[in-house]
């Protein structure tokens, strides 16, 4: 496993390299008016069976923009378009409204994305777990969900030696992510400096911004996984490399029986099932 030195060795190069492919164009979901209900539940009538789901307080950007979404019909006739056993299934493409078989899915939204909004420890990706899609890292630095793309966890059990290995690949990621966001802030002078061949100064910058890198850690502290999580993903399981790094706004309540069916389907290539499944209505039930 890789030092936090080695890891930070040349990450500016890396974050150069990241910087000049852009990141995808965002606007922000209209409207911040919170549903006056207590506790939100949905119920999704798929071709396989229902699902009901509830959505956090927490997450009020979330919540907002999904109630909205069900209200306008948005989810009706979509399909569950990339389903991985143990690991989970995904829908809110519109695109996937009467695809054609073998069309590759799971670049639609509607125009805009949401803020992260990572409620961790207290929300995690447990199997059962409601969580936003989203771009990778790269293009994404700041983490901001699908603005209709989601998931259900399905996920495996994992041994506790498992998850504490995990915590510390995760927490390099996390560094990797916050360096490479500094560098994003100093991408002007970091491509002066290249053009200029000003090694110097590129090594300059760098001490720099490791050394503001060392502070934001000892800030937020190291990533790990709680008691309650290791117990959880022991006995329940889910995807513990994902969090705090998707939103997890919401959970499964009943039909978890058919999330299980969904993802035992067969599926293409692109994880897309062959046979399709669809939402066919959504509602907002309480």
């Amino acid at each position: 496993m890789k030092t936090h030195a080695a890891m930070k060795k040349n990450l500016i190069i890396l974050a150069i390299m990241a910087t000049l492919l852009g990141s995808c164009g965002a606007g922000s979901a209209r409207g911040r008016n919170i549903p006056a209900e207590p506790e939100t539940e949905i119920l999704f009538r798929t071709t396989m069976g229902n699902i009901r789901i509830k959505l956090y307080n927490e997450t009020p950007e979330h919540r907002f923009n999904f109630v909205r979404l069900v209200d306008e019909h948005y989810f009706d006739s979509l399909l569950f378009h990339r389903v991985i056993r143990d690991f989970m299934i995904q829908a809110g493409d519109p695109e996937s409204k009467g695809a054609d078989k073998g069309t590759r899915l799971g670049a639609g939204g509607p125009g805009y994305t949401l803020p992260a909004e990572f409620i961790y420890p207290q929300y995690y990706h447990k199997r059962g777990a409601l969580s936003a899609a989203r771009q990778a890292d790269q293009v994404n630095p700041d983490r901001r969900s699908s603005g209709s793309q989601f998931y259900i966890v399905t996920g495996r059990k994992y041994r506790e030696s498992e998850l504490r290995d995990m915590e510390k690949q995760l927490q390099q990621q996390e560094e990797q992510s916050i360096f490479n966001t500094l560098c994003m802030e100093n991408r002007e002078l970091i491509v002066r400096m290249q053009n200029d061949n000003d090694d110097e100064g590129l090594m300059k910058l760098q001490k720099q911004l490791n050394e503001k890198l060392d502070s934001i850690v000892s800030l937020k502290g190291k990533f790990h996984f709680t008691d309650e999580q290791v117990k959880t993903y022991e006995k329940v399981g889910g995807t513990p490399f994902l969090d705090n790094q998707y939103t997890v706004f919401g959970e499964v309540i009943e039909g978890m029986e058919i999330v299980d069916k969904i993802q035992k389907v067969r599926t293409d290539e692109n994880d897309r099932p062959e046979d399709d499944v669809m939402i066919i209505s959504t509602e907002v039930v309480k």
